[in-house]
C-alpha cells in the first residue's frame, strides 16, 4: 500500500488555498512552486531576481531536509519567470550555480505575472528518494 506524506512550511496561503508545499507518494516527492517568502509567509525581495532565487533555494532546502534528500535527487523542475527575455541569462546562471554537475530535466516558461507584485520567479520540483544523494 502506498502512503502519502505531506509537508508544509506552515505559512499563510497554504490553508487559504488548500495546498501542501510537498507531497511524497512512494519514492517520489512532488514539490509545489517555491517562491521568495520568509518564515511567516510574507513575500520578500520584490523585483530582485537574485534575492528571489536565494530565498527559493532556502525554502526548497527546508522541503529537502524534511524528506532527507538532496538537490542531486531532484529529477525535474519547472521555472516560471516574468520577463523571460530580459532574465534568461540570469535564470540560466542561477540554475547552473545551484545544480552544478547535476542535470535534472527542466522547463522554463515566460509568464506575464505571478501571484505577488514584484514576484519574478516561481519554481516547482520533482525528486526521487531512491537516487544517490
Amino acid at each position: 500500500m502506498t502512503t502519502i506524506d505531506s509537508y508544509s512550511h506552515d505559512v499563510s496561503g497554504e490553508k487559504e488555498f488548500g495546498f501542501a508545499q510537498a507531497v511524497k507518494v512512494g519514492d517520489t516527492v512532488y514539490i509545489s512552486g517555491q517562491l521568495s517568502h520568509d518564515g511567516a509567509g510574507e513575500f520578500i525581495h520584490a523585483d530582485d531576481l537574485d534575492g528571489q532565487f536565494q530565498q527559493i533555494w532556502a525554502n526548497l532546502q527546508k522541503v529537502l531536509d524534511h524528506y532527507g534528500i538532496t538537490r542531486n535527487q531532484i529529477v525535474q523542475d519547472g521555472v516560471f519567470v516574468v520577463n523571460l527575455p530580459e532574465n534568461a541569462a540570469a535564470v540560466a546562471a542561477a540554475h547552473l550555480a545551484y545544480f552544478g554537475d547535476h542535470r535534472p530535466t527542466s522547463t522554463t516558461v515566460g509568464v506575464d505575472s505571478l501571484f505577488f507584485p514584484g514576484q519574478l520567479l516561481e519554481i516547482n520540483f520533482i525528486a526521487n528518494t531512491t537516487l544517490p544523494a
